[in-house]
């Protein structure tokens, strides 16, 4: 689905995004040569391992909101619960493994459909507002130094699109709307 070779830009990008939110969802990431090449590195999270994701998830905990809006903005096509990572008894919320987003072909697919068609609350609105004016600027040309075009031109569009509707997005009809495995 995913050019070959673009999985550590993919990463990045998706960190620039999270950055530009200001909801510190990825990990601080960037790219780096290594014996192999152009890659990337990510700090290392520590998942703390008594929460209970699972249940976070299948219990629409609320705290999994600003992630199901970072994804829906990123067009995520594989948020599983393993790359949903909560720290100090999930005060804060990581998500990792961003390689496949940014598609310019409506994909999501996620496991945080909890708030399908709901109405986004304030600070969501405003995170989407920040990322459109970002857009519009120093993270659009960031943005285009790591993807292609028309996928930073998708993303934008996909944001304008969540601003218009001021409402999360349902699942596609034409898409599996959940990665496998989920967990």
């Amino acid at each position: 689905d995913f050019p070959d070779g673009t999985l550590a830009h993919r990463e990045v990008a998706a960190y620039l995004v999270s950055e530009a939110l200001g909801w510190d969802i990825v990990p601080p990431t960037l790219l780096r040569d290594g014996p192999f090449g152009e890659g990337m590195v990510q700090v290392v999270v520590e998942a703390d391992e008594t929460v209970d994701v699972v249940e976070m998830v299948l219990g629409d905990d609320p705290r999994l909101r600003r992630m199901a809006t970072f994804d829906a903005i990123v067009n995520n096509t594989d948020r599983k619960g393993g790359h949903i990572l909560p720290v100090d008894g999930g005060r804060l919320i990581r998500g990792v493994d961003h390689g496949v987003c940014f598609s310019t072909e409506p994909k999501l697919r996620t496991v945080l459909w909890g708030w399908r068609d709901q109405p986004f609350e304030a600070d969501e609105l405003d995170g989407l507002t920040r990322i459109r004016a970002a857009l519009a600027a120093q993270l659009g040309a960031s943005l285009r130094d790591l993807l292609a075009d028309d996928e930073v031109d998708a993303t934008a569009a996909r944001v304008d699109a969540l601003l218009a509707t001021g409402r999360f997005p349902l699942p596609s009809e034409t898409w599996p709307a959940i990665p496998w495995p989920p967990f």
